[in-house]
């Protein structure tokens, strides 16, 4: 079973559970659609990624968005970068794809084939 932490207003997110879905449907497995801006992960959600992904918080942010420099993020730690994410999901980098065990992200969308080679 795959979990797609998903924003429907982004191309690559979209691009990506597209590949995810039909790579996911010939090996006949599940794929569980998280609309994080909807439903916004929790401190742990985004712990389990950032232990599964094998990053630093920073690793999984949109540094570029205006939220990060408003909330003087540049050097924070890691504390303050996940907090920052649970009160502000608009800054998780998207899509994350996880297997339960391993996750990626979706930037480039083809990262997602590596479940399934």
């Amino acid at each position: 079973m795959f979990t797609i932490y998903h924003n429907t207003r982004c191309s690559k997110s979209r691009q990506t559970l597209a590949l995810l879905e039909e790579s996911a449907s010939k090996n006949n497995q599940e794929v569980t659609i998280v609309e994080y801006l909807k439903t916004p992960l929790t401190r742990e959600t985004i712990s389990t990624l950032l232990t599964q992904l094998n990053c630093n918080a920073i690793d999984m942010m949109r540094i570029k968005e205006a939220e990060f420099s408003e909330q003087n993020l540049k050097g924070a730690d890691e504390e303050t970068l996940i907090t920052a994410m649970v009160n502000t999901p608009k800054l998780i980098e998207r899509p994350i794809v996880s297997n339960g065990s391993h996750a990626i992200i979706g930037r480039p969308p083809e990262n997602v084939l590596t479940f399934f080679n």
